[in-house]
C-alpha cells in the first residue's frame, strides 16, 4: 500500500472537495425532531418511525431519508437547478414523509434544539459509538449535539473556477453569522430558556473546536487541508472491524507514526466526515450554521442563501452589507458569531446586515425563477427580520406571537 502523504491530502481536497464547475445547483438538507404529542418527554422509537416510512415507500422527488443518532429525521433533496426546483422537490418529499407519521399521531418539529427531552442515542452504529466516546472526554455537549440538535443545511456549488470558488467561500463564511442570527430558533433546553436565541450554536461551540470552528482562509483548499491535518482523530477503524480510539492524535501525526497502521484515502475521507465547521466543502459548499425551522419558514434560508451567492446583484449587495458588519474583506470575529447566537437580529449591527441581505435576496429570487419563494422571504421579513426578531422570540417570555 502506498503511504499517504500531506501532498496526497492537499491533492485529494483540491480534486474532490473543491471540484469546480458552472454554479447553479441547490440542495436542501432539513432535519426534524420526531415527537409524540401524547408523550412529549419521551423519545419516539426509531424502529417505529423507520417502519412507517418504509411502508410509505421512497419519496417521489428523490430525497434521501436518513436518521441522526438521537432519531432526528433528515430529508436531503437531490441537487437541482435553482432554489425553486430544490424547494419543490423538498416540499413534495416532506409531505410524503410527514403523512404516515401524522396518521400515526407523530409530529415533525422544526426547531434547532430539542426543548424538552434529554439526549438519548438510538443509532448504535460503530461510528456513533466512537463519536460519543470521543466527545464524552470533553463534557456533555457532544451527546447533546448528536442526539438533540437539528439544522437546516443549504448546499451550493463550489464555483466556476478557482477564483470564483475563493469568492464564494469568502462570502458564505462572512454570511454565516447573519444566517445564524436571522434564523435563530433554539432558545429552550429541558423546558427552560437558555439565554441564547440559538442554543444549538452554543452546544456546537462547546465541543472540540478543532473540528467545529470556521475554516476561512484566502485559499479554500489549502485552508481545509490544514484544518483536516490538524484535527484530532475521532477513531481509527482496524482490519478486524474494531474501532481504535486514536489516542488524541491529529491526522498529520497519524501519517507520521503509521500506528496502529498507516492511513489511506478511505481513512482521509472518513476523517473529513467527522469535521463539522459552519461551512464544509464536500464537492459543494454545505452551510451548516442554520437552526431547523418549522413550516412555513423552512424554505426561506435556502432561498436567501442561494440568492445571495448565485445572483450577481444580490451578491454585490450582500458583500456591501458584510463589509459594513465585519470590515472590508475581514472574516467574522468570534464575538460576531457569539452575538449572532445570543442576540440574533436584536444586535443592531447583525440586524442591519440581515435586513439588507434578506431584502436583496427577495429582490433577486424573481430573477432566478423563484417568485413564490420571494413572497415567502418577504413574509418572513415582515414577521421577523424587519422587526428585529427571529423565530426563537416566539418561544420565550415576552415574545410577540
Amino acid at each position: 500500500m502506498t503511504r499517504l502523504t500531506e501532498s496526497d491530502v492537499h491533492e485529494y481536497i483540491r480534486g474532490i472537495c473543491f471540484k469546480n464547475g458552472p454554479p447553479g445547483l441547490v440542495g436542501v438538507e432539513a432535519e426534524w425532531l420526531v415527537t409524540d404529542p401524547d408523550a412529549p418527554d419521551r423519545p419516539v422509537p426509531l424502529d417505529r418511525v423507520a417502519a412507517l416510512l418504509d411502508e410509505a415507500g421512497p419519496p417521489p422527488s428523490g430525497s434521501a431519508v436518513t436518521f441522526e443518532p438521537g432519531g432526528q429525521l433528515e430529508l436531503s433533496s437531490p441537487p437541482l437547478p435553482g432554489p425553486a426546483a430544490a424547494h419543490s422537490a423538498a416540499a413534495a418529499d416532506l409531505a410524503h414523509v410527514e403523512k404516515p407519521l401524522t396518521d400515526a399521531g407523530l409530529c415533525l418539529q422544526g426547531v434547532g434544539l430539542d426543548p424538552r427531552r434529554p439526549p438519548r442515542r438510538q443509532l448504535t452504529l460503530p461510528r456513533y459509538t466512537a463519536m460519543e466516546r470521543f466527545f464524552d472526554r470533553h463534557g456533555p455537549s457532544g451527546r447533546t449535539m448528536m442526539c438533540s440538535t437539528a439544522s437546516l443545511q443549504v448546499c451550493l456549488d463550489i464555483g466556476a473556477d478557482t477564483a470564483d470558488a475563493a469568492r464564494r467561500w469568502r462570502r458564505v463564511h462572512r454570511l454565516g453569522p447573519v444566517l445564524t442570527a436571522a434564523f435563530a430558533n433554539s432558545p429552550l433546553w429541558r423546558g427552560r430558556p437558555t439565554g441564547w436565541r440559538s442554543a444549538r450554536w452554543a452546544v456546537w461551540a462547546g465541543i472540540d473546536a478543532g473540528r467545529t470552528r470556521p475554516v476561512g482562509g484566502d485559499d479554500p483548499a489549502a485552508a481545509w487541508a490544514e484544518y483536516a491535518l490538524s484535527a484530532r482523530l475521532m477513531t481509527i477503524r482496524t482490519p478486524g472491524g474494531h474501532w481504535h480510539g486514536g489516542a488524541g492524535m491529529a491526522f498529520a501525526e497519524w501519517m507520521r507514526r503509521c500506528r496502529p497502521r498507516p492511513p489511506d484515502h478511505d481513512d482521509l475521507a472518513y476523517h473529513l466526515s467527522t469535521l463539522f465547521p459552519p461551512v464544509r466543502p464536500r464537492g459543494w459548499l454545505e452551510l451548516r450554521m442554520i437552526d431547523a425551522l418549522p413550516a412555513p419558514w423552512w424554505p426561506v434560508p435556502a432561498a436567501v442563501a442561494s440568492a445571495l451567492v448565485d445572483d450577481a446583484r444580490a451578491a454585490d449587495a450582500a458583500d456591501q452589507a458584510l463589509d459594513e458588519l465585519h470590515g472590508d474583506g475581514a472574516e467574522p470575529a468570534r464575538r460576531t458569531w457569539l452575538a449572532a447566537a445570543r442576540d440574533a437580529v436584536a444586535d443592531p449591527a447583525l440586524g442591519r446586515a440581515a435586513r439588507r441581505c434578506l431584502e436583496a435576496a427577495a429582490a433577486a429570487l424573481p430573477r432566478m425563477g423563484a417568485a413564490r419563494l420571494a413572497e415567502a422571504v418577504d413574509a418572513y421579513r415582515d414577521r421577523y427580520t424587519e422587526r428585529g426578531r427571529c423565530p426563537a422570540d416566539d418561544a420565550t417570555p415576552g415574545g410577540d406571537r
